[in-house]
C-alpha cells in the first residue's frame, strides 16, 4: 500500500524572484573562466534555482524543473573537476554549452558537503559519466578544502565511492559513516540537522544494500517524515530549501533503477524526477 508524506506548506513563492534567480545564475555561468569565486557564486545559484522551481512544481514535471536540476549537477561537477587540478582547464557542459573553466586547485567549496550535494543530482540526473568522474575525487581534495566538519561525512564519501566503483571494503565503510555519524561522536553538526536531514539518506542506502524493499520504504517514510519535522518549524518553514528532500530522492533513485518498488509519494519526492521521464531530453 502507497504511503504519503504530505510536504509542509509553502509560502508564496514570486515569480519576479525565480526570474531573477535565473539571471543571477546565467550572468555567473557566463564568467566561470572568470575566478573561483565565481564558482562557488554558481554553485549556490544552481542549487537555488533547483529549489525554487521544486517549490513550485512539487511533480517536477516542468521543463524548467528538469532543466534547473542538470545545471546544478553541471556546474556542481564542473567545480569538482577543476579543483582537481591546478594547471590548465578544463572543458565540460554547463546549461547547454561546451565551457573552458580553469584550473582551481582546492577550493572552500569544493568540500564534503558540497560532494553528497552534487553526487544526489548526479544520481536524481543517471549521468553514468559523472558519477564516475566524482567517484574518482580524492578524499584528501575534500579534506584541503579547510572546511570544518564531522569525521563520519568523509566514512560516508568513501562509501559510496566504494559501491560506485565496486571496491572491496564498502561493508567496513559504511559502518564506520553509520558509527561516527551518532550525535554524541559527531558534534560540530548540529544534532537535529544531523539526524533528521543528513543521516537519514545513509540508513536508506544500508536498506538498498540489504535488497530489504519493505525496509526501504519504510526507511524512506522515516526520512521524509524527519525532513518534514526539521524544515516545518517556525523558524525554518519559509525556507524554499525545505520543499525537496535532495538526499532521500537520490537514493530513491538508486532503488528505483534496480527495480525496488517505490511505495511512497510526497511532493518532497518529485515524481517525475524519480521516474526517469525527463532522462535522455537533452544533452546533458
Amino acid at each position: 500500500m502507497t504511503v504519503i508524506v504530505e510536504r509542509h506548506a509553502i509560502p508564496t513563492v514570486d515569480q519576479q524572484v525565480t526570474e531573477r534567480l535565473t539571471e543571477e545564475f546565467e550572468t555567473s555561468i557566463q564568467n566561470l573562466n572568470t575566478s573561483p569565486a565565481i564558482v562557488g557564486m554558481a554553485l549556490n545559484e544552481a542549487l537555488l534555482q533547483v529549489q525554487a522551481n521544486q517549490a513550485l512544481n512539487p511533480r517536477g514535471n516542468r521543463f524548467a524543473t528538469w532543466d534547473s536540476t542538470v545545471s546544478a549537477m553541471q556546474v556542481g561537477t564542473a567545480a569538482f573537476a577543476a579543483a582537481s587540478v591546478t594547471e590548465g582547464s578544463i572543458e565540460t557542459r554547463v546549461a547547454h554549452e561546451m565551457r573552458l573553466i580553469k584550473a582551481t586547485g582546492p577550493q572552500f567549496y569544493a568540500n564534503a558537503g558540497s560532494w553528497l550535494t552534487t553526487l544526489w543530482f548526479v544520481m536524481v540526473c543517471r549521468d553514468r559519466p559523472r558519477m564516475d568522474a566524482m567517484c574518482r575525487i580524492p578524499l584528501d581534495l575534500l579534506r584541503s578544502s579547510g572546511a570544518e566538519g564531522d569525521e563520519y561525512t568523509y566514512h560516508w564519501v568513501d562509501a559510496l565511492q566504494t559501491y560506485w566503483r565496486e571496491q572491496p571494503g564498502l561493508p567496513e565503510k559504511l559502518t564506520a559513516a553509520i558509527e561516527q555519524s551518532h550525535p554524541d561522536i559527531a558534534t560540530i553538526t548540529p544534532r537535529d540537522l544531523l539526524q533528521c536531514v543528513l543521516y537519514p539518506p545513509i540508513n536508506l542506502f544500508y536498506q538498498f544494500l540489504r535488497k530489504d524493499h519493505a525496509g526501504f520504504n519504510q526507511a524512506l517514510v522515516e526520512a521524509l517524515e524527519l525532513h518534514k519535522a526539521y524544515w516545518s518549524t517556525p523558524e525554518r518553514s519559509g525556507d524554499i530549501a525545505g520543499f525537496l528532500a535532495l538526499g532521500p530522492l537520490a537514493i530513491a533513485c538508486l532503488a528505483y533503477d534496480a527495480d525496488f518498488p517505490i511505495e511512497v509519494e510526497s511532493d518532497y519526492l518529485p515524481v517525475r524526477l524519480l521516474d526517469r521521464s525527463w532522462v535522455g531530453e537533452f544533452d546533458t
